[in-house]
């Protein structure tokens, strides 16, 4: 990626969408973009590492940054509170580096309050369908924690429209080649107010 002033990039997906993944992918691709890890109260996973994936804290440990002014943005999703530390992003900012922030739509709505410059990305899932497949394929929640997991996702998606660009994740080297366009500035095919693009939201959401 070309070098030019530091830029936050917000990303936001409903859960099952892959955002994890896609930006896993092109922070291993680009080892010169920084991601910021969020702070979080939820339990730690069998396959997470703390200070790796999350800043694992009680709430009582997020209510003190919260209060504090330390977090960038939170947000409460599935009884769990999540943050972005203000500092870090600062500080990756400061050094030159661009940022990458891994957040849901909420917490992009505040960011995009406290920095108007960011530029915002929203992956989708190619269908409803696909959605719920892998959600299931986790194996890691009950049939009723998926169904709320799906009416969540279908309400984040209707807030697609918010964000400067959209990336349906269908294949993942075609959504990862869709986001480092819109990193490098050339993601026109992506923005929300592509006539295309919008034509294919529509046919994911109904």
């Amino acid at each position: 990626m070309s070098k030019r002033t530091a830029r936050l990039f917000v990303i936001a997906a409903p859960s099952g969408a892959g955002k994890t993944t896609l930006v896993h992918a092109l922070v291993t691709r680009h080892p010169e973009l920084r991601f910021s890890i969020s702070y979080t109260t939820r339990p730690k996973r069998r396959n997470e590492a703390d200070g790796v994936d999350y800043l694992f804290v009680d709430k009582d440990e997020f209510a003190r940054l919260r209060d504090s002014g330390a977090l960038l943005e939170y947000a409460e999703v599935f009884d769990n509170y999540y943050g972005t530390s203000r500092e870090q992003v600062s500080q990756h900012l400061d050094a030159g580096h661009n940022v990458v922030l891994e957040i849901d739509w909420q917490g992009a709505e505040q960011v995009r309050e406290s920095m108007p410059e960011c530029i915002t990305i929203f992956i989708m899932p190619p269908s409803v369908a696909e959605l719920e497949r892998r959600l299931r394929s986790r194996r890691t929640d009950s049939d009723r924690v998926i169904n709320r997991r799906l009416r969540d996702a279908l309400s984040d998606m209707s807030h697609w429209g918010d964000f400067d660009y959209v990336v349906i994740n269908d294949d993942l080297e075609t959504a990862v080649a869709e986001l480092e366009a819109v990193f490098e500035g050339q993601g026109a095919s992506s923005a929300t107010d592509d006539e295309a693009l919008r034509r294919a939201v529509k046919s994911v959401i109904g």
